[in-house]
């Protein structure tokens, strides 16, 4: 009877062994899966590192600081520029420079120019009938269709004297970025004064509208003459308020207002002339997809001042002291001290200075925790 039992528990104990082996080959295949799963996720987080290390335009590495005046990837003339594209999103992006006249636009205009080739992307120049700075409606819808609907031009900067443009008011689903640069108002007045006159170094030969007219600014202030009334001041507010009837009235405080709205919720970037080269250094970290090269070519010293008025007297104290009691300047020079604070503030966010240089601080943040797995 022993013997039987024993007979008859031997196959229990096969099954058993024939189990336990199956459990330890399935086990094992579970474990390579793992492992298998486990590289697929690496290759997924380091693809994921490269991406977003492309989207921020920097190396992974949180802090990595980067030397926009002396990187030797920016010195001109040794290679060929490398673009490292970042998607789709950059392939369809549209900037804006809706220059405003005097304010050094044609110096940034032409480093765009030169910059356009190497780093693939299209620049633009809208010319407007007589200079007009805002445009009839018809024209607007025409303008924003073609800005955003002519693919083949993108990615793509326009430039030209045009007011600020809502994009959002013709039901676009994406908006361009503006950019921008606005001077001393008195500066600019002056400038623009004798420019008629005399014209400048970048076109010598072509004569102004006002050329063969002598008469200084201070003594057209000093007579109470029409070029130089504080009115033409009224320049700058209008540009970044817009394409509304109240933005071009002198002295509109909601004008005013509005300018500064769209400076901080419009403009990605505004600088002043007074700064070029940080606007410039600020741009270049802002939008390397476009602007990759544009501190060193501005370094050279061929772009840093393009356009200069070939003749021009600085006021006496009192034209200037006349000028700045008038009720425009003042509010011109409100917004200009506006927009220089707020790009003072960006161009602290982005750079330090170590050792004279300005160095781009690099990523503040980073991914992690990032699921599913």
């Amino acid at each position: 009877m022993k013997w039987c039992k024993r007979i008859m528990t031997f196959p229990n104990r096969r099954k058993s062994a024939i189990v336990i082996g199956l459990i330890f080959v399935s086990m094992g295949l579970i474990c390579l899966h793992l492992l298998g799963e486990v590289h697929k996720l690496e290759n997924a987080r380091e693809r994921l590192e490269r991406a977003v290390a492309d989207i921020q335009g920097t190396d992974v590495a949180v802090g990595h600081p980067r030397h926009l005046s002396q990187a030797s990837d920016q010195i001109l003339g040794q290679f060929e520029y490398k673009v490292e594209l970042t998607g789709k999103t950059d392939e369809d992006l549209v900037i804006i420079y809706n220059r405003v006249p005097k304010t050094g636009s044609t110096s940034f205009a032409g480093i765009a120019y030169d910059l356009c080739f190497r780093n693939k992307f299209h620049v633009l120049h809208v010319n407007t009938t007589k200079n007009i700075h805002v445009l009839p409606l018809s024209d607007q819808v025409r303008f924003v269709q073609n800005v955003t609907r002519w693919n083949t031009m993108k990615p793509a900067m326009y430039h030209g004297h045009l007011a600020f443009l809502d994009f959002s008011k013709f039901g676009v689903a994406k908006k361009p970025l503006y950019i921008n640069i606005i001077r001393k108002p008195l500066d600019r007045l002056v400038s623009y004064y004798y420019f008629v006159r005399y014209g400048d170094d970048f076109r010598p030969s072509l004569r102004r509208r006002k050329a063969g007219n002598t008469e200084t600014f201070d003594e057209c202030v000093a007579k109470g003459g029409n070029d130089c009334d504080p009115v033409h001041l009224w320049l700058q507010i209008p540009f970044f308020c817009g394409q509304d009837a109240e933005c071009w009235k002198p002295g509109s405080s909601w004008a005013l207002e509005r300018a500064k709205y769209n400076i901080l919720q419009n403009y990605l970037v505004v600088g002043v002339t007074e700064q070029l080269g940080d606007f410039i250094a600020v741009i270049e970290a802002t939008l390397p997809r476009f602007f990759r090269g544009a501190v060193a070519l501005f370094n050279e010293g061929r772009k840093s001042h393009l356009r200069k008025t070939s003749h021009k007297i600085p006021p006496k104290p009192e034209t200037v002291k006349r000028i700045q009691s008038s009720h425009v300047w003042k509010m011109e020079q409100a917004f200009y001290e506006f927009v220089q604070e707020h790009f003072e503030f960006t161009k602290n966010q982005i750079f330090e200075i170590v050792d004279g240089a300005y160095v781009e601080k690099g990523n503040l943040f980073h991914y992690e925790k990032i699921r599913p797995r």
